[in-house]
Parts: structure tokens; C-alpha cells; sequence
């Protein structure tokens, strides 16, 4: 049987997670603020907004603006969603006059697969079924599918068959399929984000799976995010702080196929499941985009690899825990 999927990530949200210390409130209070609250789900995530603001009710209004535009998103970007737009691409195989965020984000998309190798891929979705469906079987081989039926799905992933501009999106090859699960949640972050900072809001943390900081806390303190293996840690093994970042992990103990948990959620679209190479794989970057893409890419990728990508992009920065 599939484990039931609660969060592809696992951090700990020092901010706001239930459990942990409310530590970046203690600031608020001193500055003489008493922050806002919302708690919510985003693509199926639990998300947070915090926000340092005197007005209630203006708080209250972009609280709503800001759900409203979490729905939004999710009905292009939702797996499961009925009537998604993503579902209706991985239908048909094809989509006219695609929304401006879906081209917006596989332009990302096509960045971080260029620059990690292939390493993020968001064709990955043929691979993901292929677990899920043999690990759902009775009596299912526990060495995981066949080597014929996994060469065949991979023959289906590739991000170069994925044909895309303002006017059409296309696979180039059939029952090709799309999931943006390593990077949506990064994205409907930052587009938060923006929705905040137009309203004016200079100090606020943004958690829609993803969490990325406006400003500092009201005392001008940066925020903390605490980091773990899993997000049901009772306590985080680091501590960032962080002012106008993002960070994102990834953890190969997030999710597993099968009860033995040797096959796990974070596959490599050039070869199907692999041993991990971290316990946790975390990512702070300008943007939640970046950093949601490349704590997944990060992940499949040697330490090596990762520095020489470290060495061309200084706005970069990895926290991880090796395996």
C-alpha cells in the first residue's frame, strides 16, 4: 500500500508549527506589533502567513486576497484538483491559450532542468505513477517494478518534450505527463509574496509550502526557520535566520512507496529510484521558486555537483544533512 502523502517537504516552521516555539513573536511583541495569524492549506500543504501589521482590518482583507489567489493557483497547478488546468494538460496531451502562470513557471522549470542536468524534471509524473501503482498491487515485488516497465516509463520523461509558449502548450510524446510538485509550492509563495508587498507590507513570513520572509520581524530581528528530517520532528536540528529569503527543504524520509521505505518520493527522472544521498537537503535562495526546484534537484545531485553550482550562483546557499 501507498503511505497517505501529507507533505512532499519537511520543515519546521519556527514561526508558527504546532508544537514549537512561537519564536519569531517574542520580537513582535517588543516592537509594541501583535502579529497576524492565518493558517490554511496550499496545493495540500499546510500554510502559514504571518503578518506584522497595526491594521486588523486591512490584515483581514489581504488575509482573504490572499486565499482567494491561493485558489486560484490551484485550480492551473493542482494534481488532483477536478477541472485543474494541469490535469486537463496531462489528459489531452495538449492545452491552447494557457494561462500566464503555467507558461511562467515551465520558463522556471526549463531554467533549473537546464542548469541541474536534468536533475528537476517535471515529467516525472509517468515515474511517480509507475511506484504508486505497482506498490498499491497486491502481492507487489518488493524490489519495486520491473526493469522493462520502468525503462518504458522513463522513455516518457524528459523535459525536451515538453513544447511550450504563450499560445500553446504540447508533449512531444505520448502519455507524457506533468506534476509541479517541486516547484508549484515555491511559486504560489512568491506570488504571495508579491501580492504582500504591493499592499505595502514590509514585514511579514510566508509559508505556502515554501516559506520566504518580507523584511525582518517588527524589531528588525531577522526570522527564524528551524530545519529537520521530517516535519513531525519534535525539534529542529538547525536554526536559520533569514531577512527577504526563501527556504525550502527536501527529505527522502518525507514519503516512501512501500512499508519496507526503501523506495521514497524524490525520483530521479533519468533513472528512476535511487539510494539517497541526503537526509535532508535545504535551500535558501532569493526567491522560493529557486528554492523549492533546487532542493529537489540538489537532492539527486553529488556534493561536487552541487558545489560547482554553488560557486556560479553566490546568491545561493545549501544546508544539508548528508545520508
Amino acid at each position: 500500500m501507498v503511505e497517505a502523502i501529507g507533505r512532499r517537504r519537511a520543515i519546521c516552521i519556527m514561526a508558527a508549527a504546532a508544537g514549537l516555539p512561537l519564536l519569531p513573536f517574542a520580537g513582535s511583541a517588543e516592537a509594541g506589533i501583535e502579529p497576524v495569524v492565518w493558517r490554511g492549506q496550499a496545493l495540500g500543504a499546510p500554510a502559514t502567513l504571518i503578518l506584522n501589521i497595526d491594521d486588523k482590518v486591512l490584515a483581514r482583507r489581504l488575509i482573504n486576497r490572499v486565499v482567494a489567489e491561493v485558489a486560484r493557483l490551484e485550480s492551473i497547478f493542482s494534481l488532483y484538483k477536478d477541472g485543474s488546468t494541469l490535469r486537463e494538460l496531462n489528459k489531452v496531451g495538449a492545452l491552447a491559450s494557457p494561462p500566464f502562470e503555467m507558461v511562467a513557471l515551465l520558463e522556471a522549470c526549463r531554467s533549473v532542468w537546464d542548469a541541474s542536468g536534468g536533475a528537476f524534471d517535471p515529467t516525472i509524473q509517468p515515474l511517480w505513477m509507475l511506484y504508486a501503482q505497482h506498490f498499491s498491487s497486491p502481492g507487489a515485488d518488493p524490489a519495486g517494478p520491473e526493469r522493462q516497465a520502468l525503462d518504458a516509463v522513463l522513455s516518457r520523461v524528459g523535459f525536451d518534450g515538453v513544447r511550450f509558449n504563450r499560445d500553446r502548450i504540447a508533449f512531444a510524446r505520448p502519455e507524457m505527463a506533468l506534476s509541479f510538485n517541486g516547484i508549484a509550492q515555491g511559486y504560489v509563495t512568491d506570488r504571495i509574496v508579491d501580492l504582500l508587498r504591493e499592499a505595502g507590507m514590509t514585514s511579514s513570513l510566508v509559508n505556502m509550502g515554501e516559506n520566504r520572509a518580507i523584511g525582518a520581524q517588527a524589531d528588525g530581528r531577522p526570522w527564524r526557520i528551524g530545519l529537520a528530517e521530517m516535519e513531525t520532528g519534535s525539534a529542529p536540528d538547525t536554526i536559520l535566520e533569514i531577512v527577504n529569503k526563501a527556504v525550502s527543504t527536501s527529505s527522502a524520509s518525507g514519503f516512501h512507496f512501500d512499508p519496507a521505505a526503501r523506495f521514497g518520493h524524490i525520483l530521479d527522472p533519468r533513472r528512476g529510484n535511487v539510494p539517497p544521498l541526503y537526509r535532508r537537503m535545504s535551500v535558501i535562495a532569493p526567491d522560493a521558486t529557486t528554492a523549492d526546484a533546487m532542493s529537489t534537484a540538489f537532492s539527486l545531485m553529488k556534493p561536487e555537483a552541487i558545489q560547482s553550482f554553488l560557486q556560479l550562483h553566490p546568491e545561493i546557499a545549501v544546508d544539508m544533512v548528508a545520508g
